[in-house]
């Protein structure tokens, strides 16, 4: 009995030691605006939280939006640039569904998630009330919405600064 109360208490003893505060994994910091559920173009289910703790743009375009069009070369490049360390997730709007299925083969934009936002409720989450826009999502869940299009210069400059946050 003393030497199964003996192991106990070393048991209890190493599994609580070293354990402090400091030690405890943080809660990722999750932006209000992440706080949203939407089906991709492709109908699988996203959830905005799944960005938190990550570094990540999310683009707002329309299908029939030609400098949304324009940019398209210049979204996926970006895309490209950090792929381990931004995340793009573009918000198709203002259209339905086959139409935004359309636009992500036509322009190649197939290789990061694109949501089907039929009722705009994502772009109101984040102000957008015109396209295209973006948001700049920091790991520690801080947001910039740029309301307007970006040429590739200012594009890029803006994932390099993200990719080293």
């Amino acid at each position: 009995m003393k030497k199964a109360l003996g192991l106990a208490f070393v048991a209890l003893a190493v599994a609580g030691c070293g354990t402090s505060e400091a030690q405890v994994p943080a809660q990722k910091a999750v932006a209000e605006q992440l706080n949203f559920s939407a089906t991709t173009v492709d109908g699988k289910q996203f959830s905005g939280t799944s960005l938190a703790g990550k570094a990540a743009v999310l683009w707002f375009w329309t299908p029939w939006c030609e400098t949304c069009q324009e940019e398209t070369t210049g979204v996926a490049k970006a895309a490209q640039a950090h792929p381990d360390k931004v995340t793009f997730v573009g918000v198709g709007a203002e259209d339905k569904v086959p139409a935004m299925k359309d636009f992500v083969t036509r322009y190649g934009i197939g290789s990061f998630t694109n949501l089907a936002d039929t009722d705009a409720a994502v772009w109101r989450r984040f102000g957008i009330t015109y396209q295209p826009g973006y948001a700049f999502v920091s790991p520690q869940g801080t947001v910039e919405v740029v309301k307007s299009g970006l040429d590739d210069a200012e594009l890029a400059a803006k994932v390099d600064q993200l990719a080293r946050s």
